[in-house]
């Protein structure tokens, strides 16, 4: 709809383009009474999202006017569902006193809602944030990225080369992605594979000093310097575009964004998002939330301490100090259960990182600084924490210490149960306010003061029958009966005459009438007076409670990984500067679980001992024997360790650790254009481009998506390299048995493999795991006895069999690989099979009754016998 020339429209749809003209590509809910109401493009486009009405309201400008309309009160779920596809909601409400204005109320848009700005906890889940992320190309390659949750008040800065990007955009995960309007489609093209919603900008917000300029403003310093972020200019263009993104959004300044950190390439544990996948640490391979690692370690006990160990799970860092120092708080809370107490006490405490950022953007509920309230009384949660010696949790006891006076306030001016919106008024406390409390009593007294007051006037007067009433056309007014008329003192003033009485009133009842008629509303709009009052007064608190938020969300989770340590029987990790990693009686701490929950089977430990004389295990065993899952507990064990947790094994030390890669499974990646074989060709790529000596990989089964001998080929190409030149640490399973003469001639790489029984029972041959690793090769694989255990037909399994014992006696030790793409080679003669070679060929045994097979074993003697044959 043209919104130039609006003479020609009605003053409302005048008033809705020029609130609309500001978000062009936004929808925008206009708030109307009792509805947020849409028309024209947004209306049709809000129908078709939402599944609502389209419909119509008159005439604007000569033309229909389509529109469509939520609810105010069930807005937050038609909020939710537009946010996770993607669409962003400008949120227009009216500001104007309806009483006074001439012409449509006055509106304006006080928020923003987009999927990385997020506030409202119905709109997000209590275990993950929001992210907003901003990325800016610079100047010879390099990429400057800046994002903030805005609920967590901290902005992270980082730079990276070009194809470093996607790597850093799968770690990150923003919800929301900031994009200059006039980026180069190459470099948009490299973006192509995040799910991230993409949103363009002014090119002239990526602005360096600009951005340097918002963040001193934001961290009230004069030096980026002390948070080592002088250098990174390209970061600083991001952090301008991100910083006005976001104070655009929600409509003010953030002023609870006090904090900086910057990640530098290497700092981090590298984690590709295929280690994310296949070690399952977030979601399962199907995507579900559990059973995976992370839910596993969640006991927490808050929002803010899941999403504290989500960061701590996902970020490991190289340097080992804040790992060790959680793994010494997790020893201090083992000790006389002070983690069991703890816990105890964190029960019911609120989201305070959450709802402090509500508080900063003023759209904190009353309800919600009720909560905040009772968390901060909590005195017995911060004098337990204050009596542990430890380091790391003596530094949370220090931001622990709630701000009395916040606590103050929030305890005189709120009710203990004040109503759900501040627009329904019973929010603030009796006693607060003198005027406040005498509107509530005028409103709330009004029959009293009516009856006392016509007691009174009789006395005074002398009318025994004088009566005081109120209707909604005359408002108050004092009755006498026309007979009476006579004794009506001078100071009543005659309001309505009747044909029997007369209607009266008095100076004291009109003051009365003016105070009772507007009481309700005088009092709600005194009491978001107060409100409003009482969050400017907190405002000065909010960094405070931002330590106080961010100290509690630590102390959640150190006490889940206590807890979880305790539980399940988990040890604490020595690190040491020697390259190794010695794991003893180390167990898969998910699969353990599942174990115990659904059969109480005890899982079975096994050791890894690497070093820098023994950096590569093949490892050999059936299918199902348990390689995978030795390999993955491997992985697990040196993250948990890593991330500052206890691990699942009876001992673990473990060496400098800088990423760990795996290539496991197989699958398509057909969006991509990869097959299987496609897709583990190209993470097996990116691994020896990547890996060092301090990496450790897993890789299981490379090769199997090709034939036998160019698979086996790129297996031992790909062992070798990984030994000889990337020299990580490595798990390698493979079901290539040539694989096993491997460690003859590499002295670093060593032999193991997963034992398996084999029984004999009246079903055939059965097979029994015993998942233990042993050193040496294993003797077979045993797949067909896992193909019977699957459920594979036992014609198919007795077939499988028997081509296998010719295959083992050599019958094709000498068959040449076909090269599909060779020219046909010229044919060779042959000798013509016998007649009973044919026939033998032609018989099916698995398909003969035992009458048929009996017959068919007599033709086949008569034709051994020529003279039985003639006869």
């Amino acid at each position: 709809m043209n919104a130039t020339d609006l003479t020609a429209h009605t003053p409302m749809m005048a008033q809705y383009l020029r609130l609309k003209a500001d978000f062009p590509d936004t929808l925008l809910f206009y708030r109307m009474g009792d509805f947020y109401e849409m028309f024209y493009g947004d209306a049709e486009r809000a129908a078709a999202l939402l599944d609502i009405t389209l419909t119509a309201r008159g005439q604007s400008a000569g033309q229909p006017i389509p529109m469509a309309g939520v609810p105010f009160h069930s807005v937050d779920g038609y909020l939710a569902r537009l946010i996770k596809l993607g669409e962003s909601v400008a949120i227009c409400e009216q500001v104007g006193d309806v009483a006074t204005a001439k012409g449509p109320v006055e509106r304006k848009v006080v928020r923003v809602v987009t999927p990385g700005t997020l506030t409202d906890s119905e709109l997000m889940s209590d275990k993950s944030e929001s992210l907003l992320l901003a990325v800016h190309a610079g100047a010879r390659g390099r990429v400057g990225l800046a994002w903030l949750a805005v609920t967590q008040g901290r902005v992270q800065l980082a730079e990276c080369a070009l194809d470093e990007l996607p790597a850093w955009l799968e770690r990150i995960a923003p919800s929301e992605l900031l994009l200059a309007q006039d980026a180069a489609p190459a470099f948009e093209q490299r973006l192509a594979g995040t799910r991230a919603a993409l949103t363009h900008r002014p090119a002239f917000q990526f602005d360096a000093a600009l951005g340097r300029r918002k963040l001193l403003e934001q961290l009230q310093a004069a030096s980026l310097a002390a948070w080592g972020a002088d250098d990174l200019p390209q970061a600083h263009a991001a952090a301008a575009a991100l910083l006005a993104y976001a104070e655009h959004t929600q409509g003010r300044a953030l002023t609870h964004v006090r904090a900086l950190a910057v990640e530098r390439a290497g700092e981090l544990i590298e984690l590709p998002a295929s280690t994310r996948r296949n070690l399952e640490l977030v979601q399962t391979l199907r995507g579900e939330d559990a059973p995976t690692l992370l839910s596993l370690l969640d006991t927490c006990l808050t929002g803010m301490g899941s999403r504290c160990l989500r960061r701590w799970l996902l970020s490991p860092a190289r340097e080992r100090a804040a790992a060790q120092a959680r793994h010494q708080a997790i020893a201090a809370l083992r000790e006389g259960g002070l983690a069991e107490r703890l816990r105890s006490q964190l029960k019911g405490t609120s989201d305070v990182e959450r709802i402090t950022a509500r508080l900063a953007l003023g759209q904190v509920r009353p309800r919600e600084l009720v909560a905040l309230r009772q968390t901060l009384q909590k005195q017995e949660l911060f004098t337990l924490v204050g009596r542990a010696p430890e380091a790391l949790l003596a530094l949370i006891s220090g931001d622990l210490a709630p701000p009395a006076a916040a606590t103050q306030l929030l305890q005189t001016a709120l009710l203990d149960e004040p109503a759900t919106l501040l627009r329904e008024g019973g929010v603030i406390a009796p006693g607060l306010d003198a005027e406040l409390d005498e509107l509530r009593a005028i409103a709330g007294n009004c029959d009293a003061f009516l009856l006392e007051l016509e007691a009174r006037e009789r006395t005074r007067t002398g009318i025994a029958n004088l009566r005081v009433q109120f209707n909604k056309v005359h408002g108050f007014y004092i009755e006498v009966s026309a007979g009476q008329a006579a004794k009506v003192p001078d100071d009543y003033r005659r309001r309505q005459t009747l044909k029997n009485a007369e209607r009266f009133i008095t100076p004291e009842l009109k003051t009365f009438e003016d105070k009772a008629l507007s009481a309700q509303e005088r009092a709600l709009a005194r009491e978001k007076w107060l409100y409003e009052q009482l969050l400017a007064q907190l405002q000065p608190h909010v960094p405070q409670l931002t330590r106080f938020a961010g100290a509690l969300a630590a102390l959640d989770a150190l006490c889940a990984l206590a807890e979880r340590s305790l539980t399940l029987g988990w040890c604490a990790p020595v690190f040491v500067r020697e390259p190794c990693i010695e794991i003893r009686g180390g167990r898969h701490p998910v699969v353990e679980a599942r174990l115990q929950e659904t059969s109480g089977t005890p899982f079975i430990a096994n050791d890894t001992l690497l070093g820098p004389k023994a950096r590569m295990q093949v490892i050999t065993g059936p299918n199902m024997g348990g390689k995978s899952t030795y390999m993955r507990q491997v992985a697990l064990i040196a993250l948990l360790a890593s991330m500052g947790s206890y691990v699942p094994a009876q001992s673990c030390r473990l060496g400098p650790l800088d990423a760990i890669h795996t290539r496991i499974g197989a699958a398509d990646d057909l969006a991509n254009a990869q097959s299987t074989f496609m897709l583990e060709m190209t993470e097996a790529a990116q691994i020896l481009h990547t890996a060092t000596a301090q990496s450790l990989v897993l890789m299981d089964e490379i090769g199997r998506g090709t034939s036998t001998f160019d698979g086996l080929a790129l297996a031992s190409g790909i062992a070798a390299h990984l030994h000889d030149k990337v020299q990580a640490f490595t798990l390698f399973a493979t079901h290539y048995f040539e694989l096993t003469e491997f460690p003859a001639t590499h002295h670093a790489a060593f032999n193991v493999h997963v034992t398996a029984a084999e029984t004999t029972g009246s079903g055939g041959h059965d097979i029994v795991f015993l998942h233990e690793l042993q050193p040496g090769p294993a003797s077979r694989s045993y797949g067909i006895q896992v193909a019977r255990l699957a459920g594979v037909p036992a014609a198919v399994v007795n077939h499988a069999r028997h081509a296998l014992a010719q295959l083992e006696q050599g019958a094709a030790a000498h068959q040449a690989q076909v090269d599909l793409f060779a020219p046909p080679p010229a044919a060779a003669a042959s000798p013509e099979p016998s007649a009973v070679e044919a026939a033998l060929a032609a018989i099916d045994p698995d398909a003969l009754s035992p009458r048929e097979a009996l017959e068919a074993l007599y033709e086949l003697k008569r034709r051994l016998d020529p003279d039985k044959l003639r006869a």
